[in-house]
């Protein structure tokens, strides 16, 4: 049976969380990481992972509190986790428009030395000028730029990592030789993006070269995934969106001399379970109620609109206006590259559903969800598995950190009674859960 594939997503504060429920503890405090992080080891997930984020998102000018806000750095909470757990993968989203090879080749192959093997490396790019704003290099690449810098990025990390041979550190104290001779090779490399003549000074880590995943869902993004990610972290929400892309992304691997197991699909998800799928359909409105209030209903709409739009009653009708052509209001966020086409695309559906502003927000920007008892929930991820519409799922819990708990504790023995989930971690390192096997 093909087996799924399941990660954690440190959820944090933004508008997929629920921070005012009082269950709900610190996004940056310690013991929140871990204790999400030793739920999904126990459930025998294949990795944590984390997001990035560069610059506070503002909103007509304003720090938008009720996005991503006060969110750590990705690396150095891996690192303290490693020494917390002992098998689960340690995924950091890292922005390769924003940072130096050298260094972050050095970073990410010294989290996977502390872990054992472990880490890995959520690439992400930006053509964002608002973020540029906090880097003086320039500020920032043009969008047609983000990924061939990416590309160069991933390429010349990969030769770092191989220069060193993995017998290179000998330690023999009798002749008192710690290196091998001949074993470091100079890395010589001249691109477009960066010109690099040195020798890097950390040995051959235990992967190899730890995990690459990759979040994009353009064209570019597919091939970028296709020619060099492990795993593709996509936003596909239905059973038939999901196949399309997962054939359209598993084809193009032959044209890199990829097989089709060398690359991972992994839809981000959110869950909503209950003792009947009645209660559990109550239970995900409730939650999405609480994502989407008042002031996100209009800030999500302002995005959409690219106006100020404050003036509007949330649990009203959606107002007759045009959206605006020139840049919007939000900053730090992708911008709607069509506000018109999308904004009939929400109006049609406001009109034929007679939603609100609020009901048509939840409506329109939910994420792909498994809503159900137990039973059903470990069901319907099974069917996306086995029918090809994803390898498995990184689930985004609502609340933070004890969101994953009931997931662990009531839906994986279900898939593992099916036969679809390991019951223990079978390797030691992240390539061996995701079952990738050494780097060639």
């Amino acid at each position: 049976m093909k087996q799924v594939h399941l990660a954690a997503h440190f959820p944090g504060v933004n508008n997929t969380t629920v921070w005012a429920d009082p269950r709900s503890r610190s996004q940056i405090d310690f013991t929140s990481f871990q204790h999400l992080a030793r739920t999904a080891e126990r459930g025998k997930f294949d990795f944590f992972f984390l997001a990035e984020g560069l610059r506070l998102r503002e909103l007509k000018g304003r720090i938008h509190d009720l996005d991503v806000v006060g969110r750590p750095e990705s690396l150095t909470v891996l690192a303290a986790l490693a020494a917390v757990t002992e098998r689960l993968g340690l995924a950091a989203t890292v922005n390769a428009t924003f940072n130096e090879p050298y260094e972050l080749a050095r970073r990410l192959a010294t989290l996977d030395h502390l872990s054992a093997g472990r880490a890995a490396w959520n690439v992400v790019t930006t053509s964002d000028a608002f973020t540029g704003e906090n880097f003086r290099r320039g500020g920032y690449l043009d969008r047609s730029d983000r990924y061939t810098r990416a590309e160069e990025f991933v390429r010349l990390s990969r030769e770092l990592w191989d220069s060193w041979q993995p017998d290179a550190v000998r330690a023999d104290q009798e002749s008192g030789r710690f290196l091998r001779p001949g074993s470091i090779a100079t890395v010589r490399h001249q691109g477009h993006h960066f010109d690099i003549e040195g020798r890097f000074n950390v040995p051959h880590s235990p992967q190899g070269h730890p995990v690459i995943i990759q979040a994009g869902d353009s064209d570019e993004g597919r091939e970028f995934a296709a020619a060099n990610a492990d795993v593709i972290f996509s936003r596909h929400g239905t059973l038939e969106e999901g196949r399309a892309f997962y054939a359209d992304v598993k084809r193009r691997l032959g044209r890199y001399g990829r097989e089709p197991h060398q690359l991972k699909i992994m839809p981000g998800a959110t869950f909503a379970l209950g003792d009947t799928d009645a209660e559990a359909a109550e239970h995900a409105a409730e939650i999405r109620r609480q994502q989407v209030g008042p002031q996100t209903a209009i800030a999500f709409l302002e995005q959409i609109w690219g106006r100020d739009m404050s003036t509007y009653d949330p649990e009203g009708p959606l107002p007759d206006v045009e959206p605006a052509v020139e840049q919007g209001v939000s900053q730090g966020r992708v911008q709607v590259a069509d506000r018109v086409a999308v904004a009939d695309k929400w109006r049609a559906v406001a009109t034929e559903k007679q939603l609100t502003i609020r009901e048509l927000v939840i409506e329109m920007t939910g994420r792909q969800s498994f809503v159900g008892s137990p039973a059903t929930v470990a069901g319907q991820i099974e069917e996306f598995v086995r029918t090809d519409a994803s390898d498995g799922f990184i689930l985004v819990p609502h609340l933070t950190p004890g969101g994953l708990d009931d997931f662990v504790d009531k839906v994986v023995p279900l898939l593992q009674e099916r036969g679809a989930f390991r019951t223990d971690y079978e390797g030691t390192t992240l390539r061996d859960h995701l079952g990738l096997g050494g780097v060639a």
